[in-house]
């Protein structure tokens, strides 16, 4: 039976969120955080009794803030926000980021410091146990006054409008509301502005993105155990005490992993090669994916600030309405753009490895790893696809964080663009798991042409937990004599590592790697 995650607004983790998004944990609101959000409620009424103006309280929005806004029309500056910054487009973002989304936005407003009612986020909390997703257009924030636009479209549920999933159907957002038996919201000041002036969209892409890294980085060094293997390498570029003369933390991390992944091994440190040194592809495997152990490292502890945080604007401090920036995404956005640089050094790194194992001057293996090279083409065009990826990749880590246009009259004058950096960080690490996915294909059918001609079984030679990793491959994917589709081959292999599947094999020897 799953566990519920409790929400205050803080010591929320990286873990609760995943169990949230991806095992539907139910979710509760801790009576501190009601506390919190009734007296940060009350103080944005005694501020509208005041008569004082507040910006997105009594006033207009962005460059129209100096506009005040009659009382009797309070609930209408509220739903319009919402309707008017309903500007999305493009697909509509995976249910499981929306369901991340819902959750930040909620544990944020239990910091109190945002002025809704508890019943608002009663409410929000009421759609994720009920598995009510909003339709999220995935283009159009600007990751600077937060992501407007997508959380208008979270917004437009909760009210009773927008699009929404129930039971797996896009149905509209009242209809969605009435199947599961939640009533729709009547906004009040300063309601609409707390739910669109969030981090939300672009924190859950990263929290997520995150986890799928994490499962990459530790597929990632299998791979490059089981090529090292294949290539009949070296290990002494893994040695503790070389590596710890230059003692960042990812690299001792990773050379240690590698030590235990190729424990038992009998492929290696054999000298069949007669250079002393392998390629920088095979023995800078330890710094160069180190460098994404820290990142990782770096970019957990920011997002779980991050998620832990009040990222709207005003926010209500020590009794005081205070306009800010809270709500900017530059700290997500520096963190993930740096994520997406460590990941394409790394999948770079991959098909380096893919290309020392099809070239027969380099392996001493069967020309693009099949028999009988010339009548079949083998993994040659695989290590195309690889390519073609890396290339993908190089692009897509241009940093998205620097790239600031002004908008609202120039009210809005810098922006963070982290909603995009954490989007195409998404579709970086998909790629990069395609190009690990090559690689483990190419070096077990490199195993295997290694060992034919000894006769040796590769579970004799690979040592325990390299054996493990080529059983698991090797149940679905079969050794390729002659020419075949390779495509369903890689997507199979894949889906191991981006569900986890890989990591699990490690932990269940006790090869996993540590962060």
């Amino acid at each position: 039976m799953n566990s519920s995650v409790q929400l205050t607004g803080y010591g929320l983790r990286i873990t609760d969120v995943l169990d949230v998004t991806y095992k539907k944990n139910k979710v509760t609101i801790a009576n501190q955080a009601r506390e919190a959000l009734a007296a940060g409620r009350a103080m944005v009424e005694q501020h509208l009794s005041s008569g004082l103006p507040a910006y997105g309280v009594n006033t207009g929005f962005g460059a129209l803030c100096d506009t005040s806004v009659s009382p009797d029309t309070l609930r209408d500056l509220q739903r319009n926000l919402v309707r008017s910054h309903a500007t999305g487009v493009g697909d509509y973002f995976p249910p499981e980021v929306v369901r991340a989304a819902m959750l930040l936005r909620a544990n944020s407003l239990c910091c109190g410091h945002s002025g809704v009612r508890p019943q608002l986020v009663e409410t929000l909390v009421q759609l994720l146990n009920s598995d009510v997703i909003p339709a999220i257009h995935s283009q159009g924030s600007l990751g600077a006054s937060g992501d407007l636009a997508p959380l208008a479209d979270l917004a437009l549920v909760l009210i009773g409008e927008g699009s929404a999933w129930y039971d797996g159907e896009l149905i509209s957002g009242a209809e969605a509301l009435q199947k599961a038996n939640i009533a729709p919201l009547v906004l009040e000041a300063k309601e609409g502005l707390a739910l669109l002036n969030g981090t939300a969209l672009m924190t859950a892409i990263g929290v997520l993105a995150w986890d799928k890294v994490y499962n990459l980085l530790a597929a990632q060094d299998a791979a490059a155990a089981l090529s090292l293997a294949a290539f009949a390498g070296h290990t002494a570029a893994y040695a503790s005490e070389l590596v710890e003369a230059r003692p960042h933390p990812g690299a001792v991390a990773v050379a240690e992993h590698l030590r235990i992944l190729l424990a038992g091994c009998t492929l290696v440190d054999i000298g069949k090669k007669k250079k002393i040194q392998d390629p920088y592809s095979f023995r800078c495997v330890p710094q160069v994916h180190g460098a994404t152990f820290d990142a990782l490292r770096h970019v957990k502890s920011t997002l779980e600030i991050e998620i832990n945080s009040a990222t709207d604007n005003p926010l209500i401090i020590n009794g005081q309405v205070i306009s800010g920036g809270n709500f900017h995404g530059q700290p997500i956005g520096a963190v993930l753009d740096y994520l997406a640089i460590a990941v394409t050094a790394m999948a770079a790194m991959a098909e380096r490895r893919v290309n020392q194992l099809v070239h027969p001057a380099y392996s001493g293996l069967p020309a693009f790893l099949v028999p009988d090279p010339g009548l079949n083409s083998g993994f040659m065009i695989a290590q195309y696809t690889a390519a073609s990826l890396v290339n993908e990749n190089r692009v897509l880590a241009t940093p998205a964080s620097v790239q600031s246009v002004p908008v609202s009259a120039d009210q809005e004058d810098h922006i963070s663009m982290a909603t995009y950096a954490a989007r195409k960080l998404e579709q970086l690490v998909t790629n990069a798991v395609f190009v690990t996915a090559i690689e483990f294909f190419a070096a077990a059918q490199a195993i295997d042409l290694q060992l034919q001609p000894q006769k040796s079984m590769p579970q004799d030679t690979l040592g325990l937990k390299l054996a493990s990793i080529y059983d698991l491959i090797r149940q679905d994917v079969p050794f390729i004599g002659q020419d075949a589709v390779l495509s369903g081959h890689v997507k199979h292999i894949a889906a191991l590592i981006a569900d986890g599947q890989i990591t699990q094999e490690l932990r269940k020897h006790k090869a996993d790697l540590l962060l």
